[in-house]
């Protein structure tokens, strides 16, 4: 029997990425603000997956971040996309998007 619970998580882990970006594309954003905006659009995600996901996303070279001083305590790093990763944002697009009208084709037909 399928576990539902599972494909949907999996089917959310492999949004994760493009999810972040899209958010990094209008403005650089803090980790926090990034789980926080997350979780609005009801993608629920904690700092332990996070955190690994912006380092890998800065090691292939699709982020950048800068230290900026905080009202609230020590100074925060803020993630941007570099123009790389603007690129690739470009390519997530047009997947999705082909990807969203096969989905949409399927469930005309079935």
């Amino acid at each position: 029997m399928m576990n539902v619970d599972n494909v949907k998580s999996q089917m959310r882990k492999g949004m994760l990425e493009y999810c972040i970006m899209l958010l990094l594309h209008k403005e650089s954003a803090y980790a926090s603000d990034i789980i926080l905006k997350l979780k609005d659009a009801r993608l629920i995600v904690v700092e332990g997956t996070l955190y690994p996901l912006l380092t890998r996303l800065k090691n292939d070279g699709l982020l950048a971040y800068e230290w900026k001083e905080s009202t609230q305590g020590p100074p925060r790093k803020y993630y941007r996309l570099t123009e790389k990763g603007e690129d690739v944002l470009k390519e997530l697009d047009q997947s999705w998007r082909e990807l969203n009208g096969t989905v949409d084709r399927l469930k005309a037909e079935a």
